[in-house]
Order: structure tokens, then sequence, then C-alpha cells
């Protein structure tokens, strides 16, 4: 099942790393590997991204960083090649990726002697991104005809598990995940409390908008890095979330409830 319809398909500048996803997962797809397994190998992919920015090997860093990034679209992919969706994967996923992204800044606050506030700023602000983004696509996955309805606009309560998984395990990773993201999604949700009634929104937007996915996120990161750039890094994406008021404001302009 495909996250969208065909009319609703816009390019994802975040979502580099799908093509080796898809190709990571048709590899996998008749062995005994399922999603979480890839899910363990992007976070160990991450890990190591990590050491290499430790040790001052940038170019290496680079590598895993933009591995990490094509790992984490095989694991949708696989469980869609398998018909195996499951909201453990989907929290699990989810926690791997605020996790790393605090370990990856302070990292590079560490290296770089950054300053330990400015840090946690840039690490809200880079949240705070990721949250738009989603809360946008999340509300066109859920109006797309046919499109993929695992995540929800709202996640108030824990869903029903679905077959192959546990109903303990969904509860545990959704109170984990509602208290390492639910404060974000409270504040986007304050800023643009309407956009969910928004019948939806044109490719090009959500185009724009991509450009605070995850993996685009990634992507200047692994740019600045081997760029002499380090320093850099952490008063850039202070300043990059300055953008989510120009995005709402663009939406609340032309995209009208």
């Amino acid at each position: 099942m495909s996250k969208l319809a065909a009319q609703d398909k816009f390019l994802d500048l975040s979502d580099y790393g799908r093509p080796f996803g898809k190709f990571l997962a048709n590899q996998l797809k008749n062995t005994r590997f399922t999603p979480i397994h890839v899910t363990l190998l992007f976070g160990i992919s991450g890990l190591i991204a990590i050491y290499c920015i430790l040790d001052g090997s940038y170019f290496l860093a680079t590598f895993f960083i933009l591995l990490k990034s094509g790992i984490d679209a095989a694991d949708g992919e696989l469980a869609r090649l398998k018909n195996t969706p499951s909201y453990t994967g989907r929290y699990l996923d989810s926690v791997f990726d605020i996790i790393l992204n605090f370990l990856f800044l302070m990292t590079i606050c560490y290296v770089s002697k950054t300053s330990f506030w400015l840090t946690i700023l840039a690490f809200i602000g880079i949240q705070l991104q990721g949250t738009l983004y989603n809360y946008y696509y999340v509300i066109l996955r859920n109006k797309s005809v046919g499109g993929d309805t695992t995540s929800k606009i709202f996640e108030y309560k824990s869903p029903r598990a679905l077959p192959g998984e546990t109903q303990k395990s969904v509860d545990i990773l959704f109170r984990i995940y509602t208290i390492v993201y639910g404060t974000f999604d409270k504040i986007i949700h304050f800023l643009d409390k309407d956009a969910y009634k928004v019948k939806t929104f044109p490719n090009w937007f959500m185009t724009l908008v991509s450009i605070y996915g995850l993996g685009f996120q990634l992507l200047i990161i692994a740019i600045m890095l081997p760029s002499g750039l380090i320093n850099y890094i952490i008063p850039f994406f202070i300043l990059f979330t300055v953008l989510i008021f120009v995005l709402i404001g663009i939406r609340k302009t032309f995209f009208k409830v």
C-alpha cells in the first residue's frame, strides 16, 4: 500500500533514501528479516556515524548518516512488501529517531565546543521542524484516497494492536512516544490548530515543507561536517527554526479552512 494516492504524491526532498530503501527491502522480503530488524540496523548505522564524528572522521560520518537515511526508508518498505504493518515498528522508528537526533547534536556540541544550552535549543528546533513536516504529511496521508493511515493526526490513545504484534508492546511504545514527542506535537497543533480541516495541500507546498523532514535535516549535517562547518551546525538549526512561522503563514494565507 502506498502512503499517498497518485495525485497527492510530491517531490519529498527528505526522502532521497527511498530508492536504496526499496532496494534493500526487496532483498530482504523473502528472508527472516523483519521491519523491526531493519529499524535496529538504522540505529546501529546512526551510532557508527556518531563514533566517526567523535573520531574526527567526518567523511565516514557522512557516509553512515546517509546510510542511516536509506535504511530508515527500508523498514516501512519491507512492512508493505510483507504486508505486516505495525504500530510497534512505527513507534520504535520514531523513538530511535529522536534519540539519535539528540546524540548527533550532543556529539557535535562536544566536538565543536558549542554551548550546551544552544545545543538544547537547536534540538528543540529540529524536533519542532520535524513535527511540522510530519503534521502536514500525516494530514495529507489521512485524507489521501487509499493512503496509509497507520499514523494518526492526533495521538491521544494507544491504538489497537495489528496482527503480528502484542497490545502490550504497542501500549509501552505508545507511552514512550507520547512522552518524547507529546510536547512538540502540542506546540505545532497550537500554532496551526485548524490545518487538519484543510481538504488537501498542493504538491509544491509539501515539497517546500519537506526541507523540515528528518532526511533533509540529516543531509544538511552530512554536508556541513566534511565541509569544515561543524561549528555552524548548531547555530544553523536554531535559525532554520524561524521558517516554521513562514510555512505556517503560507498555509494559513493560501490554504484556508
